[in-house]
C-alpha cells in the first residue's frame, strides 16, 4: 500500500512532465502509423492485384518486422541521427506489416460475386477497387490497424535509448536508478494508452464490420 501512495505522490508531483512525455509518446506513434497506412495500403493492394509480387512484399514486411528493435533503431540511427524522426522511422517499419497484410487480405476475401456485380455495371478496374473492394475490406484494415498501435505504443517505450523521449524516458531512468517509482510512472500511462488505443480501434472495427455486412 505504501508503495501505491509514493507512486501516486511521484505521478502527481510530475504530471506535467508525465503529460509532456506522453504527448510525445502519442505523437511518435501517431507518425509512425501514419506513414504506415499511406505506404502499407498501396502495398497490399498491389500484392492482392499482382499475385507474382505478393510473396516479396510479404517477405520483405515480414523480415522487417523481425528486426529487434534495438538493432532497427541503431540502423536508421546511422543514416538519420539520433532522436524523435528516427523513431517514427523505426515505428513506420514496424507497423508495415500488419496494415500490408490486413489490406491484402481484406481484398482477397472480397465474394467474387461482388466483384463480378462490379464488372457487370460496367466499373473500370480503379472504380472497382475504389468504390467497391476499398470499402469493404475496412474491417480488415482497422484489424491490421489496431494491432500496429498497440505494437508501436510498445515499441515508443525504447525510444529514449536514441534520444527520442516519450514514456519509455521515466522507465529507462527507473532501470538506471534501479528506482521502481519511476519504472511504473512510466509503464502504467504507457499501458493504459496501449488498452485505449485497442479499444476504440476495437469499436471502430467493430462498426466498419457492422456497415459492410
Amino acid at each position: 500500500m505504501e508503495f501505491f501512495k509514493e507512486l501516486f505522490k511521484y505521478m502527481s508531483d510530475n504530471s506535467s512532465t508525465l503529460l509532456d512525455l506522453a504527448g510525445t509518446h502519442i505523437l511518435m506513434v501517431i507518425y509512425g502509423l501514419a506513414l504506415a497506412l499511406v505506404v502499407g495500403i498501396p502495398l497490399g493492394i498491389l500484392a492482392a492485384k499482382v499475385e507474382r509480387l505478393a510473396p516479396i512484399i510479404m517477405s520483405i514486411a515480414n523480415v522487417l518486422q523481425l528486426i529487434p528493435s534495438l538493432a532497427m533503431l541503431a540502423i536508421l540511427m546511422l543514416y538519420f541521427g539520433m532522436g524523435f524522426q528516427t523513431m517514427v522511422y523505426g515505428l513506420f517499419f514496424y507497423s508495415l506489416l500488419p496494415i500490408i497484410r490486413n489490406t491484402y487480405v481484406g481484398i482477397k476475401e472480397l465474394d467474387d460475386s461482388i466483384v463480378e456485380a462490379g464488372r457487370g455495371l460496367g466499373m473500370t478496374a480503379f472504380q472497382l477497387l475504389r468504390k467497391v473492394e476499398l470499402p469493404l475490406s475496412i474491417p480488415f484494415l482497422m484489424a491490421g490497424l489496431r494491432v500496429a498501435a498497440v505494437i508501436a505504443i510498445a515499441v515508443a517505450c525504447i525510444g529514449p535509448y536514441i534520444g527520442a523521449g516519450g514514456l519509455g524516458s521515466e522507465i529507462i531512468s527507473g532501470i538506471s536508478m534501479q528506482n521502481n517509482i519511476k519504472i511504473y510512472a512510466g509503464a502504467i500511462p504507457a499501458t493504459i494508452m496501449a488498452i485505449i488505443a485497442d479499444l476504440i480501434l476495437g469499436i471502430l472495427e467493430k462498426r466498419a464490420k457492422a456497415r459492410t455486412a
